[in-house]
């Protein structure tokens, strides 16, 4: 017999005897029944009946009020039916044992699960014959199928682990395609950017902006003072501008002209994230139109990482621009979290994925 099980929830709870279990005022799912309580929370310990089945223990400071329409109906109420192991259940209608998340065995099983613990409650067929319910919530769950192949376990994306990376080879192939094709492009058109902000918001605002060319060229590299925030506590941890370096530095309206005449030669403006930068330099542009146009030159390094990563790196699980850099095996030039240090970075990352971006 068990002596230890563990739920979906990833506790693992242990056997225990009857006796020991009423020392500790644990309740049984029938006594539960007859109090019109349910559980509130995973089982705390559990039984081995004879048969195998399982009779689980709950803590009484645990357990909620079962709803009314569940025990306020005298015949369903008072109609028991006592197991072998000595557990009562209450006949209930298949309409009200769905409602606390009881199913037949049969019904279970087409949900992939096995069922381990005695029944809970029951109800009759037309021929007058038992047909038992069982709690899900209690039942395990069996290994789910591969969707493609069907005959072995899932590994990762409801595939098999042979499937998986039949799938990942292709998308592989075809990644290192994208990523090794030659674009052409013109390293003094293209521009990589970061922002430092106030905060994480939208109305939050610019505190530094770094721009490189594709050359590794420094176009600017400047703080920024905010008009309406006096302070940033929070971000200051993270990228250590204070209120008082910013204090005699230019204002972002009188910044505009610049950006916007190294942004209107560029043919490409990179970003590591560069929708957070995207929602906070778009404003610097008045009309839709001007909006557009700066939208269609930005790309997004992050966004090609993750896609390099989930192809080739499936091991990296997360893809900031530190996970980034340790990925490709990329030394830091410079602090990172200040906008210079992560505009590099981001130029780096973009040539180690792209090595034939640019014009020979």
């Amino acid at each position: 017999m068990k002596t230890a099980l563990k739920l979906r929830s990833g506790a693992v709870i242990h056997d225990i005897s009857k006796k020991e279990a009423e020392s500790r005022d644990y309740l049984t799912r029938s006594v539960l029944t007859q109090m019109h309580l349910l559980p509130g929370a995973d089982p705390v310990a559990f039984g081995n009946n004879e048969d195998g089945s399982l009779i689980y223990y709950y803590d009484p400071g645990k357990v909620v009020e079962a709803p009314p329409e569940l025990w306020y109906y005298p015949d369903a109420r008072t109609e028991e039916v006592t197991l072998e192991s000595g557990t009562v259940i209450p006949r209930m209608n298949i309409k009200r044992a769905a409602a606390c998340n009881f199913y037949t065995q049969e019904r279970l099983t087409q949900m992939h699960y096995d069922v381990i613990e005695e029944p809970v409650a029951y109800t009759y067929k037309k021929d007058k014959s038992i047909v038992y319910f069982y709690d899900k919530k209690t039942a395990i769950r069996q290994p789910l199928m591969c969707v493609r192949c069907g005959k072995n376990v899932r590994y990762r994306k409801k595939l098999c682990e042979e499937c998986y990376r039949a799938e990942m080879a292709i998308l592989r192939i075809e990644g290192d395609k994208y990523r090794n094709a030659e674009y052409n492009m013109d390293r003094s058109r293209v521009l990589f950017f970061d922002l430092e902000l106030t905060g994480f918001y939208d109305h939050d605002e610019i505190i530094s902006i770094s721009i490189l060319n594709g050359h590794g060229e420094l176009i600017m590299d400047t703080l920024v003072r905010p008009v309406h925030t006096k302070k940033w506590k929070k971000t200051e941890k993270i990228h250590g501008i204070t209120p008082e370096m910013t204090a005699d530095a230019p204002t972002l309206v009188e910044l505009t002209p610049r950006i916007k005449q190294i942004f209107e030669n560029a043919d490409a403006l990179i970003a590591y994230g560069v929708s957070t930068d995207y929602s906070h330099i778009k404003y610097i542009y008045e009309t839709e139109a001007e909006r557009k146009a700066l939208h269609d030159k930005v790309r997004c390094c992050a966004n090609e990482f993750v896609r390099y990563a989930h192809e080739c790196r499936p091991d990296v699980e997360h893809a900031s621009l530190t996970d980034a850099m340790k990925c490709l095996e990329i030394e830091w030039d410079g602090t990172a979290h200040t906008s210079i240090a992560d505009t590099i970075a981001c130029r780096h990352v973009w040539d180690r994925l792209f090595p034939n971006y640019y014009k020979n």
